[in-house]
């Protein structure tokens, strides 16, 4: 998904102002603070502030507009069109060519999707005011509905070294329910430690645009000996991309495609028999067949089978859908709703449910764009709140450079103070930085940021491993993956 590579750094205009949504502001920032023409600098948090199309001022109530590059041969933005939404001219991105096995070679052209005029309700005096308005707002008012830190959150030490013999522990994190909690977490690496911690698992979901497709042609599983490496590493936790159009072959409440799903399986049962967690994750953004799934009884059906089908597996969690991005915000909340309803109806009651926002489910916007899937609810209170973030200059990683050393920790701080707030709990579904120095101040500095909040911040997810990403600039396949090769001593160190 994030494997696009800009063809220029958004490096038009005067070389003394900022491009398109580039970094222009925030605390600590040395860099230019105005726009090139057609974009204006928006604050966004304390630390972030960024081009975006436009040539207003930034006022209360404005709108915010993005552009996130898909992994798709052809990403349609189909329905996703909001009434009052003015489109982007994306930039041009070059072809990722990946190696697949037995010499065959898979060409994916990564387009860009087009996000238009996601609303931002939040102020700069609204973001000011928020610690003590959404606090006071929270514990009167919001049910903790989901994972609470006191009362379930839980910190695993596994230590998988093998398919068959594996040692796992879990202690509660003891604090406060309050929103306002001071309390420090204990134990783990420094002041805290994950409960999930691992890598994405992609290559189920390419070859978009030809569906059901051939295994080994246009898409494949994940390599469980690469996992099996991964675990002897530490890592617990895997999330496996697949496409509904796969799995529901030719409407989304159609019959669960047996062979589809028994490569699947597969795939969990040897995540699951050896301790750890497989997280499903239909890689859709919210959309079928390239149009936005407005149905909430049809996801709910999609979600009926699925749930159905790993109810015995306690090991599984369920991810709603990947990224949501371009749809009006109450769907948004009704689409995970209605997930979360079907996957408990069909028994599955045991299992944690990962609940992803709009704006490609970016934890550097959250607390000003998905603030309503605070109403979520679940009757057995698991609900995670799944964030992805990413540390190049318009947070859709697909740059091998890092904004800052500290970028990792100041676009993450906001979604920070949300799940505190609220009484919520998160994990990054997706992270990543290139191969350098910086980036790697980046990504640790954002690990010990999640350690050092660990009451709220449940794990990370290295996006991404799978055996046809070839020499992607963040791949984690491995032996020789470009960013396990760069990274996985230093990873090791926090599962």
């Amino acid at each position: 998904m994030k494997a696009a590579l800009a063809a220029a750094a958004f490096a038009t205009g005067a070389l003394a102002q900022q491009g398109a949504y580039g970094q222009c502001g925030g605390i600590n920032w040395t860099g230019q603070t105005t726009c090139v023409s057609g974009y204006t600098c928006t604050y966004l948090n304390d630390w972030y502030s960024q081009c975006v199309p436009g040539s207003q001022t930034t006022t209360a109530g404005r709108s915010s507009t993005k552009t996130k590059k898909a992994c798709s041969k052809t990403r349609s933005s189909g329905a996703s069109t909001i009434a009052s939404a003015t489109a982007i001219e994306p930039p041009s991105f070059t072809t990722l060519t990946t190696a697949s096995p037995s010499a065959f070679t898979t060409s994916l052209t990564f387009d860009s999707t087009t996000l238009t005029s996601e609303t931002i309700s939040s102020t700069n005096t609204a973001l000011a005011s928020s610690e003590t308005s959404l606090a006071s707002s929270s514990s009167a008012t919001s049910a903790l509905t989901s994972v609470t830190p006191a009362a379930t959150a839980s910190t695993s030490s596994n230590t998988l070294t093998s398919a068959t013999s594996t040692t796992s522990s879990s202690t509660l994190i003891t604090s406060s329910t309050s929103s306002s909690s001071s309390s420090e977490p204990t134990g783990g690496t420094g002041t805290g430690s994950f409960k999930w911690f691992g890598a994405d698992e992609s290559c189920a979901e390419f070859g978009e645009n030809t569906y059901p497709g051939t295994y080994g042609t246009h898409f494949i599983f994940p390599d469980t000996s690469a996992i099996q490496t991964l675990m002897n590493e530490g890592m617990n936790t895997f999330r496996i991309s697949f496409l509904m159009e796969r799995m529901a072959v030719g409407s989304i409440t159609a019959s669960l495609d047996a062979d589809y799903l028994a490569n699947l399986t597969t795939v969990v049962d040897y995540i699951t028999s050896a301790g750890g967690w497989a997280v499903l994750d239909p890689h859709n953004y919210g959309r079928y067949d390239g149009s936005i799934i407005t149905s909430t009884s049809d996801f709910g059906a999609f979600w009926t089978k699925m749930a159905t089908a790993f109810v015995s597996y306690d090991q599984v969690i369920f991810d709603t859908n990947n990224e949501y991005h371009g749809l009006d915000q109450d769907l948004v909340l009704d689409l995970n709703q209605a997930a979360i309803d079907a996957i408990r109806a069909a028994g599955a009651t045991s299992q944690y449910i990962f609940v992803e926002g709009n704006a490609w489910s970016g934890a550097w916007s959250w607390n000003t764009t998905n603030t309503n899937l605070v109403d979520l609810t679940d009757p057995q209170g698991k609900i995670v709140y799944e964030m992805h973030q990413y540390l190049d200059s318009d947070s859709s990683g697909t740059s091998e450079s890092c904004v800052s050393g500290s970028v990792g920790v100041q676009r993450v701080v906001g979604a920070t103070e949300w799940l505190k707030q609220n009484g919520k709990v998160g994990i990054i579904g997706e992270f990543a930085g290139g191969p350098n120095s910086v980036c790697m101040e980046a990504v640790t500095g954002l690990l010990d940021h999640l350690l050092e909040n660990s009451d709220v911040w449940m794990g990370a997810l290295w996006w991404a491993g799978g055996p046809w990403w070839g020499d992607y600039m963040y791949s984690f396949e491995p032996p020789s993956g470009t960013g396990y090769s760069y990274y996985h001593d230093t990873l090791a160190t926090y599962a």
